[in-house]
């Protein structure tokens, strides 16, 4: 990780440091995902066994989780862990029940009545992280919003454990058991991406697919919600990335631990690191090498930090502008005034202010949501919010008298663009409304009454 003077980089060499590592191998990750999501949906089950063998190692006659699981997970708990995620749960609850938008109901003219009405989404998959790391956290993030949002199918998968039962970590399953969860199935990456999105003899077909794993799982998402026969996605959400601004006056064991916390997820994680001398850059370092040193995941944290980067800016402006640039999944900001840099920050998945709020909150427990924007996506997705697991409906209402009003102008309007059948519609109605004498039955507005409830047959044309 040698430091970085932004000033002094080219614009090819701007863009060639801000790159993420697994971009340059997408081609190979893309023609491998897309043979597996067309094995999966030519064998279903079957090839879900195959590929399970092969990648992770278990042969599995049924991957559906069962109530005795379920219970044998509670038990093997200890009680403060069960409170923990309980804590977790409870905080996450509060922040996306806040999130509810009540239906609109709006008379845009006399007579006219546009309305946006919310439904959940019917069937949902979600996707929760396992293999070395278990992120039982994920089954919370996605388990709690679709709660709330009361989606009638949740199906979450997730990698099976290396044994002869492929057993799931107890702490997926109780994540998943205070969320209401019942279907679990022990299979992951990108095969389970493919299951969901177009269904097996055992696991029913999704209509949006929900959140992170790594560049397979990443990709597999992506194909799925470009067929017309696959599942709608959440955003694309990969491997784990981390930007930290830090002044001088920041604790280089504040950042380093922050940098470490995503370098650990995996080798194709990314950390950045934005200051303003290289003598802090430096100190950082040292930290890094400090903490490593009794890091249980190590050897991992130094495969990404491999791939990770410093910059040095001029400024706090060139800082920002390093940040909006790269689009960062997390960024923490540990300078002075953290929350007057805020309002420069246009794109980022979740931002953390001052030095007492380590990026570690947002993953567990503060509230909001882990699942967020990745490879630069921020600069148009938003991480995951209880909107996501709902759709919205417009709903228009017209009486007689708003259509009256209303009509002509449609009228023009369609003649204009060529769209003669769409005249057609408005004006039958009209020259019934005129040669029967329709009398108004009121506001559009008004118990949302249609203006034809109560019509008698409209006359027969000649």
């Amino acid at each position: 990780m040698k430091p970085l003077f932004w000033k002094n980089l080219s614009a090819s060499a701007r863009c060639a440091a801000l790159q993420r590592p697994a971009q340059s191998e997408q081609p190979q990750i893309a023609a491998t995902v897309g043979k597996i999501i067309t094995q999966v949906r030519r064998e279903g089950d079957k090839a879900l066994r195959s590929i399970g063998n092969k990648f992770d190692g278990v042969d599995l006659r049924s991957r559906l989780v069962t109530d005795a699981e379920f219970s044998a997970a509670e038990k093997s708990l200890a009680p403060a862990d069960k409170s923990a995620l309980r804590t977790a749960y409870q905080n996450l609850r509060r922040f996306h029940s806040a999130q509810r938008v009540a239906p609109v109901r709006v008379e845009t003219m006399a007579g006219i009545l546009c309305e946006k009405v919310i439904r959940p989404i019917g069937n949902i998959g979600l996707y929760v992280p396992g293999g070395s790391a278990p992120l039982f956290s994920t089954a919370l993030m996605l388990g709690v919003p679709s709660q709330i949002a009361g989606n009638p199918v949740r199906v979450l998968c997730t990698p099976p454990g290396r044994n002869k039962t492929g057993a799931v970590s107890p702490w997926i399953l109780y994540a998943a058991r205070l969320c209401g969860i019942t279907e679990v199935f022990k299979v992951g990456g990108a095969q389970a991406i493919a299951a969901m999105a177009y269904g097996t003899e055992t696991i029913p077909k999704c209509d949006k697919i929900f959140g992170p794993g790594n560049s397979f799982v990443t990709e597999a998402k992506l194909q799925v919600s470009r067929d017309a026969a696959g599942a709608a996605i959440d955003l694309p959400a990969g491997p784990s990335e981390v930007l930290v601004i830090a002044d001088n006056r920041a604790s280089p064991a504040f950042v380093a631990a922050d940098l470490l916390s995503q370098a650990e997820h995996g080798p194709d994680s990314q950390v950045v690191l934005v200051t303003f001398t290289e003598k802090f850059a430096v100190r950082v370092l040292a930290e890094l090498e400090n903490q490593l040193a009794d890091l249980p995941r190590s050897s991992t944290a130094r495969q990404a930090l491999q791939r990770s980067r410093v910059f040095i800016a001029a400024s706090r402006d060139e800082a920002v502008e390093i940040s909006n640039r790269y689009a960062p999944e997390h960024l923490i900001l540990q300078a002075a005034n953290p929350r007057a840099l805020l309002a420069s920050i246009m794109t980022a998945g979740s931002v953390f202010l001052g030095d007492w709020t380590p990026e570690s909150l947002g993953d567990y427990a503060s509230g909001t949501n882990h699942v967020l924007p990745t490879y630069g996506w921020a600069r148009a997705c938003s991480g995951l919010g209880l909107a996501d697991f709902s759709r919205t409906m417009t709903v228009q209402t017209s009486t007689a008298a708003g259509l009256k009003k209303l009509g002509p102008v449609v009228e023009r309007l369609a003649l204009a663009e060529g769209l003669a059948a769409h005249q057609q519609a408005v004006r039958v109605r009209l020259d019934y409304i005129s040669a029967a004498g329709v009398v108004d039955p009121g506001p559009a507005s008004a118990k949302a009454k249609s203006s034809t409830a109560k019509l008698a047959a409209p006359p027969r044309r000649p």
